[in-house]
């Protein structure tokens, strides 16, 4: 008698793909996200397209890209307890970081890159002309919107990935450091923040955490922001000399090299400020290829980020046509920078412009008040606030 059974349909074994193509395809997909959405929104408001940036490309890509592949983001990169004391060195090390190498480092880059440079890719122009709220929340995104998020992506993500392979991690650790500091946009911080991605990675490697790195960043970008209000709001009767800015660089670094020794030091002496070093063979372990999620539920996944994004942008465009009118007048009338060297009334008179935003945001004077100064700043030339 002939066998009647059906036949099963022939099953497709999954697809595998390597974590390194998985890393770098991310790295990609976010940086196409971050021009697209990330610098669209920012032009909309700063303060608003800050935190979009960094919940919704880094943070939500780089959640979407693990769970898409089968990976559990918080195990995956690290996002377990390490307890407090890795958490606390962590911060210390990044803020004495910051003296040590960081300022050095940015200080030397400013002197070798062209003037021009310096000016356009001014990072405090973001805190100018912005409204008390929107201050705080450039300052809250910079002290933890930006470590928390850009750290699960760049370490957490696309470092691990990177040293998937196997081995020693020391290629994958400065490849990753590279690629963190090239997405920010900006030559003139571009070393000082290499250095910055090895220092977060080295922490990750060591310690098997990403908090202890979320904590150096923070504290690095809190540091370098409280010195720049701090410089904002004293009154020199002259501005020091280029030997006496030499004297402070070489100062900083030396008190804080030798803070770095003394956070070593103790790391030594006190096992628990860094946890037991982990084993070479943990460290240097190859990663298994991981199993691409069916597309339907690739897109189950992605449905409340793409959700949570639109309506976010929504609720903003809804309730903020003043700051988004104003946005729209600062992308018609594009500032020239003032050069350091210009003279006293013309950085008065760019200071009395964003002075003159901050009244227009609050609704104290007309929009067609500010949007004729600022036309009227923009139609200078170069040669004319020199």
């Amino acid at each position: 008698m002939e066998d009647v059974t059906p036949s099963l349909p022939p099953t497709h074994p999954p697809t595998l793909l390597e974590p390194r193509a998985v890393a770098v395809v991310a790295a990609m997909l976010v940086f196409v996200a971050f021009l697209v959405t990330g610098v669209f929104v920012q032009l909309l408001n700063a303060a608003f397209g800050i935190w979009f940036t960094q919940i919704f490309v880094f943070l939500g890509l780089g959640w979407l890209v693990l769970r898409a592949t089968g990976r559990e983001p918080v195990r995956y990169t690290g996002l377990t307890f390490p307890g407090l004391g890795p958490m606390a060195f962590g911060f210390l090390l990044g803020a004495v970081n910051f003296f040590a190498i960081v300022a050095p480092v940015q200080f030397l880059s400013q002197a070798l890159m062209p003037k021009e440079w310096r000016e356009i890719y001014d990072v405090a122009d973001i805190f100018r002309g912005q409204s008390p709220v929107e201050l705080a929340l450039i300052v809250a995104s910079v002290s933890l919107g930006a470590p928390v998020c850009e750290e699960f992506f760049f370490r957490g993500i696309f470092f691990q990935g990177l040293k998937a392979p196997g081995g020693p991690p020391l290629r994958a650790l400065v490849l990753s450091a590279v690629v963190f500091s090239a997405f920010h946009l900006d030559p003139v911080g571009f070393l000082a923040r290499v250095e910055l991605g090895v220092l977060f990675g080295w922490l990750l490697l060591r310690t098997g955490s990403l908090w202890p790195g979320i904590l150096a960043h923070a504290a690095n970008n809190i540091v370098s922001t409280v010195l720049f209000f701090i410089a904002k709001h004293i009154e020199s009767p002259q501005e020091p000399t280029t030997g006496q800015e030499v004297q402070f660089i070489l100062m900083f670094a030396l008190l804080g090299s030798g803070a770095i020794w003394g956070l070593m030091s103790a790391a030594r002496r006190f096992p628990g400020l860094l946890g037991p070093p982990r084993p070479t063979e943990l460290v240097e372990a190859r990663e298994a290829p991981v199993r691409l999620e069916p597309l339907f539920k690739v897109i189950h996944l992605a449905i409340p980020w793409m959700f949570a994004a639109a309506l976010s942008l929504g609720v903003y465009v809804a309730l903020d046509t003043r700051g988004i009118q104003l946005s729209q007048i600062d992308q018609r009338h594009p500032l020239q920078p003032v050069p350091e060297d210009a003279p006293d009334a013309l950085h008065a008179e760019r200071d009395a412009l964003y002075e003159l935003r901050v009244r227009a945001r609050r609704g104290e004077i007309p929009l067609e008040e500010y949007a004729q100064e600022r036309a009227r700043q923009s139609r200078l030339k170069r040669t004319d606030v020199r």
